[in-house]
């Protein structure tokens, strides 16, 4: 199991990394499954995580507090917009357009009700 943990850590943390320079992809939610899953397979690199100048508050202030940053809230709703207006420019089809608003709004809703520091 924690070679399975930390494969998927490993993942996680790739794909996050690469979701600093890709506006769609998730940075913060791969990071805290990256966080996750070290803290199961690799207590050096669940350290690192937690020390790191930059991951380390956004994975420290979930951990302990529950709570979101307000500018990652703020970029986090400006990407989900431009994701609904570019689905709209492409004319995708209704019922896709509806369940992705809906999606989406459920993800906004859950990340504006949590608390910020």
């Amino acid at each position: 199991m924690q070679l399975a943990w930390f494969s998927l850590g490993m993942l996680s943390l790739g794909v996050g990394l690469v979701g600093i320079v890709l506006p769609l992809v998730p940075t913060t939610p791969l990071l805290l499954l990256a966080a996750f899953c070290f803290s199961r397979s690799s207590e050096r690199l669940y350290n690192w995580l937690l020390s790191h100048r930059s991951f380390g508050p956004v994975i420290d202030d979930w951990r302990s507090r529950g709570a979101v940053n307000p500018q990652a809230k703020r970029m986090a709703t400006v990407a989900i917009l431009a994701v609904l207006g570019l689905s709209m420019a492409f004319g995708v089809g209704a019922l896709i357009l509806a369940i992705q608003a809906v999606t989406l709004g459920c993800v906004l809703l859950f990340i504006w009700t949590r608390p910020s520091y």
